[in-house]
């Protein structure tokens, strides 16, 4: 973080961009994957209690989850999840990585967070030809997983696999992305996904939202005054870095929702 926003991620040298060596601690600036990995970090250090229930809130437009102690709190970037079933497909897929992931078990709940900074979500997976008529774009791959994982598909199991509720955010530099409204529509995420019949029921309504980087900077510092002195650097820190990427995102079209990100004190 702090060598982004000193300007110290270096550039390529001739050698490099030859081919002729690999310069691995290169920082890219358009990696999410840094970006990622900076936002875990802080958060991990933060009480939750201040920030978990305001974000998911904020995500998904409800009021559904209260302030609470989060017993067995885990928080975990790139988790890699298991392939889904190849017979309930019409084409060939891997296993899929979760950005960042959250789960608690009070009561037992898991949440997805998909994050993008320059780039839109995938609209297929390489190996769907289009000819299926079912949705096999980023997001819906992510919601079908998370169901499974979840336990909403009806399977033939040695043991029953308890549910657990199931949360999925896409976080972004603009929090705008049009898929995420159309899976919000119950009937039309029944329809879209392949298998879809096999669900035997959904999480509680609605379980698929998103957020902006703008969105995030207010969820942190509503209740700033309950953070201790260390946590609320962290936070004026985590604000600076998404500032500049925010500033920084290379598709321009997405800074059209007009966020006010500026890093005025709250009081």
């Amino acid at each position: 973080m702090l060598t982004e926003l000193h300007r110290k991620g270096g550039c390529l040298c001739p050698q490099a961009k030859e081919g002729k060596i690999r310069c691995p601690l290169i920082v890219r600036p358009n990696s999410e994957d840094v970006v990622t990995g900076h936002l875990v970090h802080a958060l991990r250090i933060l009480n939750p209690r201040h920030w978990l229930s305001d974000l998911l809130n904020m995500a998904l437009g409800t009021d559904r989850f209260k302030r609470q102690v989060y017993r067995k709190l885990r928080i975990e970037p790139w988790v890699n999840k298991p392939r889904f079933p190849r017979e309930w497909l019409p084409w060939d897929e891997g296993s899929t990585q979760v950005d960042l992931e959250f789960s608690w078990e009070n009561p037992p709940t898991t949440v997805y967070i998909e994050a993008k900074y320059g780039s839109g979500l995938s609209p297929q997976t390489s190996g769907d030809d289009g000819q299926s008529g079912f949705a096999s774009d980023q997001l819906s791959r992510c919601v079908r997983v998370g169901l499974r994982e979840g336990g909403y598909y009806r399977e033939e199991l040695l043991f029953k696999r308890a549910k657990r509720d199931f949360i999925l955010i896409v976080l972004s530099p603009m929090g705008k992305h049009t898929l995420v409204e159309k899976y919000r529509n119950q009937h039309f995420l029944r329809t879209a996904l392949p298998s879809g019949y096999l669900l035997e029921t959904l999480p509680k309504s609605p379980f698929i939202g998103q957020l902006g980087y703008g969105g995030l900077r207010k969820v942190l510092t509503e209740r700033l005054r309950f953070y201790t002195r260390p946590e609320r650097k962290v936070i004026e820190t985590l604000i600076e870095y998404l500032s500049l990427k925010y500033s920084t995102v290379p598709e321009r079209s997405w800074r059209s929702s007009g966020y006010d990100f500026s890093l005025a004190e709250d009081s």
